[in-house]
């Protein structure tokens, strides 16, 4: 009965996509893109498909499972040229990251129909399917695993809260993670969640989270002598607050006033995680009311700012490297924290707001001391405090954060090990 209700949940959203509005929302978007779908596959493969080279296919449903493929996807172009790879995405947003990826074809997957697995797969032909993270499409993993297909996983994780551990979702997914035939854990408690939810022992190791392998990578990129980075340098003491959500920002502006007292000469740059006119004007708004100076990030005058508003999206990555301490926004809001790795593998204190739980990387830098939680304004003023008037505080958390990341590289090379492992799978 499970499997009729999602088989028919399947063809009521193939429905959708044919008769889906124009719009900006997510949902529209999402059904939109599924319009011609099967033919866009086709056309690739009748021009491009070369079946004297094996095919990966990776499939990440948004940008931060895109983030933990992307190492391995390099380490693949690279050591495998004579692969061909393909990546596939759920969700709107990871769309313009695909297309920065260095692959031979790139697009949405389709709904999870056993009609669409099938013409995907005609298309396709990959030799390895890979998971990034957790999501496991029932008809596609097991029309693939009927054909021969070698199934993986990798930075698989699964948090302890996960609606996946129980009722009508682990019934429905159990099959689906029975059939894969090599897991790359990050960390060993993972790996016993992943088997309670039907994941065979025997195929799951520990290799690790590839994003600390990614987000080091971005760092040892960033340019300091040129750039917005170049630009905003600056001997002041600076918070970096970036993928802020208006919950977030109440708390820490109204902080951040009182923290100015104790450091007069500190400055804010602040990085909205949706940078439209409508997030932004209240921040400047509040800067005025405050009487602190603030510009647009780009100004002329950006650089002598109290508060450079940034109006753009990408370029975050790169603001971190300016941040004697930082905030990571999420942790006020439902959506939940952003990534703390970024800051924290520039050697920068991480402080972050009160819903941080589903965020493994959170709770590792708390443990280290890298990074810390405030649940109100005080709390958060008192972090700051400590962090921009103690170099000794500072420096230590610096280091813990940084030291955090380092020891988590590795995890890219042995996800590909594990992927390339499933390139000589034969499945009985």
């Amino acid at each position: 009965m499970l499997r009729l209700g999602y088989d028919a949940a399947g063809q009521l959203a193939r429905a959708l996509a044919a008769v889906a509005p124009d719009g900006d929302a997510k949902l529209l978007k999402a059904l939109r893109a599924r319009r011609g779908i099967r033919a866009r596959y086709a056309a690739w493969a009748s021009e491009n498909r070369d079946d004297t080279r094996p095919l990966i296919w990776m499939h990440a449903p948004s940008v931060g499972e895109g983030l933990q493929a992307r190492p391995v996807l390099e380490i693949a172009r690279a050591r495998r040229p004579d692969a061909q790879l393909a990546y596939t995405f759920f969700s709107p947003s990871a769309a313009s990251f695909a297309r920065g990826l260095d692959v031979d074809f790139a697009d949405y997957l389709p709904f999870d129909t056993a009609g669409e697995a099938r013409a995907a797969l005609d298309a396709l032909r990959p030799r390895a399917l890979v998971f990034s993270k957790l999501d496991v499409w029932p008809c596609l993993a097991r029309e693939a695993a009927e054909r021969g297909v070698a199934l993986g996983m990798i930075s698989a994780t699964l948090a302890e809260g996960s609606s996946r551990r129980g009722g009508v979702a682990a019934r429905l997914l159990r099959d689906a993670y029975r059939r894969l035939d090599a897991v790359g854990a990050i960390d060993a408690s993972d790996a016993e969640r992943l088997v309670a939810l039907g994941v065979r022992p025997e195929v799951v190791s520990v290799t690790g989270d590839t994003r600390y392998d990614q987000v080091w990578a971005r760092v040892a990129a960033v340019d300091r002598s040129a750039g917005i980075v170049a630009a905003l340098a600056s001997t002041r003491p600076t918070l970096v607050a970036g993928s802020t959500w208006p919950a977030d920002e109440r708390p820490l502006l109204a902080a951040w006033v009182r923290v100015r007292n104790a450091v007069p000469g500190a400055r804010m740059i602040i990085a909205a995680h949706e940078p439209t006119p409508s997030h932004l004007t209240p921040i400047e708004r509040w800067a005025r009311e405050a009487g602190l100076r603030s510009a647009r990030l780009g100004a002329a005058d950006a650089r002598d700012a109290d508060v450079v508003v940034v109006d753009r999206v990408g370029v975050l990555g790169d603001l971190y490297a300016l941040a004697t301490v930082a905030y990571v926004g999420g942790g006020f809001h439902s959506a939940g924290l952003h990534s703390v790795l970024e800051p924290a593998a520039f050697g920068a204190p991480v402080l972050f707001g009160p819903r941080f739980t589903n965020s493994r990387d959170a709770e590792l830098l708390i443990g280290v001391g890298g990074g810390a939680t405030a649940d109100d304004d005080a709390g958060l003023e008192r972090r700051l405090r400590n962090w921009l008037t103690d170099a000794g505080a500072r420096t230590s958390a610096g280091v813990a954060a940084k030291t955090l990341v380092e020891r988590g590289l590795g995890a890219a090379d042995r996800s590909w090990s594990l992927v390339e492992r499933l390139l000589g799978t034969t499945r009985r």
